[in-house]
């Protein structure tokens, strides 16, 4: 998940060097046998490896970048470059996150970058989240949008293990325009995580689209 965020960005570097001892950077780097998006994959169902760096302020105010290689056939791009900025914090027993990220295709014949607005919502093991996908891509035959909501409980077992549960549903014309099939479908999944390893499940509605994918990860983060 650029022009958008250059001055946000901008404004956070100055206040990084004032205010240090206040701010987080980090990197993370990550490999996965796939890479779904809401439960399709971005790879034609093929190894993923990702990187990116973040940077975290105790305001509440986050700014990262992130990359990953992406395959969807013929000559289209070959990797992918999010920026993304938000605010989360907590209110009480609910935590929140709002924010903006801004998928990229840097090397792709025409322009198929999109932005999308996001905002989440959770309460001890349960996250609801709504994103807004907009901007409409080069050749697209209709202005695309996208909403996209989701569920997710996650849930501690067995000496620290993460078994995570999802259900999403994405509605609006882009759906129509990417998989040329009706304007929603519902993706679900589990998963389980423990020490940087994820071992997955997913599947979704879409006729064209809707094998079982199993995939496996591991990912690690850094300080810098």
């Amino acid at each position: 998940m650029k022009k958008q965020l250059l001055t946000t960005l901008t404004a956070t570097s100055i206040a990084f060097f004032s205010a240090a001892s206040y701010a987080e950077v980090t990197a993370n780097a990550a490999a996965s046998s796939n890479y779904l998006w809401r439960g399709v994959t971005q790879t034609s169902d093929n190894a993923q490896v990702s990187g990116g760096i973040d940077y975290s302020h105790e305001s509440g105010f986050y700014a990262g970048t992130w990359a990953s290689n992406v395959d969807f056939g013929g000559d289209k791009p070959g990797y992918e470059l999010d920026l993304y900025a938000g605010f989360a914090g907590e209110m009480g027993e609910f935590g929140y996150d709002v924010g903006y990220v801004y998928y990229a295709y840097p090397d792709a014949v025409d322009s198929i970058d999109f932005g999308e607005l996001y905002g989440a919502l959770s309460w001890n093991w349960l996250e609801g989240k709504v994103s807004y996908l907009s901007n409409a891509q080069s050749g697209a035959t209709s202005e695309e949008d996208m909403i996209y909501l989701e569920l997710n409980a996650t849930f501690e077992v067995l000496n620290e293990t993460e078994l995570t549960f999802h259900i999403g549903n994405s509605m609006g014309d882009t759906v129509a325009e990417w998989y040329g099939e009706d304007d929603s479908y519902i993706d679900y999944g589990v998963s389980i995580a423990k020490g940087g390893f994820t071992f997955g499940v997913a599947q979704t509605d879409l006729d064209a689209d809707d094998d079982l994918k199993v995939y496996v990860g591991f990912a690690m983060d850094f300080e810098l």
